[in-house]
């Protein structure tokens, strides 16, 4: 037997109570966003560039608003400005994966505690 989350790295996705998984679709996959993250996005570099960074965070505040969807794209572009900041340690690729699981848990209605 198969479930939606059977092609997810690492354990990540999986079947759930009730099978409701199963009959979603992966939103990326949705989207029609590649969900393999081409080698050579790991080992790209980017310099430290100060008026990028600020570029992306003034957008990030800009959008930043009261909806959640909002709220998210906000945090994307912030944490894509860390690219562009030497203090930081992210990765294209590390920034895709947590853009990816954000988006997993988001569709699937949430934290369940």
């Amino acid at each position: 037997m198969t479930g939606a989350g059977d092609d997810a790295p690492d354990g990540e996705g999986g079947a759930e109570a009730g099978g409701a998984a199963a009959d979603r679709e992966d939103p990326l996959a949705a989207a029609g966003v590649d969900p393999v993250v081409p080698d050579e996005a790991s080992d790209a570099e980017f310099a430290a560039d100060d008026e990028v960074r600020a570029f992306l965070r003034d957008v990030a505040e800009d959008v930043r608003g009261d909806s959640s969807e909002s709220k998210q794209l906000s945090a994307v572009l912030y944490r894509v400005s860390d690219l562009y900041d030497d203090e930081e340690e992210t990765s294209p690729e590390e920034i895709y994966l947590n853009v990816r699981h954000i988006m997993r848990i988001k569709a699937e209605g949430g934290l369940r505690r």
